[in-house]
């Protein structure tokens, strides 16, 4: 099953920006480090050949993440369902046990300032999805404990 990430222009536009590189002068200096590092020698207990290597995996890693991101994300406004309910994209504020929480409920990749992202598919995001403003929801903790969230407020990220 295929899940579609919302994501801002402005956030989509930063990570092809950031596949673009990593694809092009990303590829050539991590090849720039492994060549380096092969002729030094012995490959076996080349330590700087292998933390390159493990480098090149993890970009690699990286770009297909970025590639199945941007092929599936929902580019521009967040789809919004009716108003007050929570959704993708949404500032959601929340009072937990008496502290007051706001975040942006979607992918970590949309926020561009210093703001707390909790994806739709963690336990908490999930419980939220649908929910409207006024509703109290309870989700299950990682420890097992079940925890009630009372929902404040609902908007749409811009």
């Amino acid at each position: 099953m295929t899940t579609q990430t919302w994501l801002t222009q402005e956030a989509a536009d930063r990570l092809r920006a950031e596949l673009a590189h990593l694809e092009s002068d990303g590829r050539v200096e991590i090849i720039k480090k492994i060549e380096a590092a092969r002729a030094e020698g012995d490959l076996k207990e080349n330590g700087g050949y292998h933390a390159a290597r493990e480098e090149q995996g993890k970009m690699e890693a990286r770009i297909r993440q970025l590639k199945h991101m941007l092929e599936h994300a929902h580019i521009g406004t967040p789809p919004v369902g009716e108003s007050g309910v929570v959704g993708p994209g949404m500032i959601v504020t929340i009072d937990m046990a008496g502290d007051e929480m706001k975040f942006l409920l979607g992918s970590r990749e949309i926020a561009s300032e210093n703001m707390d992202v909790y994806s739709e598919k963690s336990p908490l995001g999930a419980a939220l999805l649908g929910a409207k403003v006024g509703d109290t929801v309870t989700y299950k903790a990682p420890n097992g404990k079940e925890i009630k969230v009372a929902i404040l407020e609902a908007q749409i990220y811009s």
